[in-house]
């Protein structure tokens, strides 16, 4: 964990460059580990969405902080979507128009499991002292290691001229991919001066976007970090 004292900050700043698309979705069950297949199949309708930076966030529903267990793929368990779930996309937002037009009322397959996509809703980026993303991608040796992790995500960001502040790592993941499972850790990142939270929210960090690594989204407070 890295953690210095907190600085004062109410400014609020709205990105001109990056939005999400959130769309609505009919689903009777989607695997809980469903990032590749969900990216594969946005693909066949959007085949540049890795080489245009297009973030798949992974479709999330209620979490164990909120008394409710969610489901282990380990059991064979699975997601079973309400009517409030959404598919989020982040996306330039020049490509939004085209990205809405090629993929509401679309049908993906998810491996045997059918995701239809309804009407998207444009949800603009604002920015955020505080950040969580779900995964981000660890390297060889970081998942034994929390400290060799953060000092290696301090550096990339003091190389795009951010400052990392406050840093906690939460829960570590694995995404199933042909190539073998990717391992991710979450991270919250506090007390972000508004340029520096937006740059974080239109460009990520890490790579892998469209696996949804490194998609940050704003966090109220600390307490609701999920936990190993």
């Amino acid at each position: 964990m890295l953690w210095e004292e907190e600085t004062d900050g109410d400014i609020v700043e709205e990105s001109p460059r990056v939005v999400d698309l959130s769309f609505a979705l009919t689903s009777r069950m989607l695997p809980v580990d469903h990032l590749h297949a969900l990216s594969r199949a946005l693909q066949a309708h959007l085949p540049d969405l890795v080489e245009a930076g297009i973030g798949v966030h992974e479709i999330h529903l209620a979490g164990s902080q909120n008394g409710w267990e969610r489901p282990d793929p380990a059991l064979g368990q699975h997601l079973i979507p309400s009517r409030r779930s959404r598919m989020r996309l982040r996306v330039p937002l020049e490509r939004a128009g085209e990205v809405r037009q090629r993929l509401e009322g679309v049908t993906l397959d998810l491996g045997g499991f059918e995701l239809t996509l309804g009407k998207a809703r444009e949800k603009r980026l604002f920015s955020h002292p505080t950040l969580y993303a779900r995964h981000m991608r660890m390297l060889e040796g970081e998942a034994e290691d929390e400290n060799r992790f953060l000092e290696r995500v301090a550096r990339e960001l003091k190389a795009r001229r951010i400052r990392v502040k406050k840093a906690l790592c939460g829960r570590t993941t694995e995404i199933a991919t042909p190539e073998g499972p990717l391992v991710t850790r979450s991270l919250m990142l506090a007390d972000l001066g508004p340029e520096d939270s937006l740059a974080l929210q239109e460009e990520g960090l890490g790579g892998h976007r469209h696996l949804g690594c490194g998609l940050f989204l704003p966090m109220k407070g600390i307490q609701s970090l999920p936990q190993e």
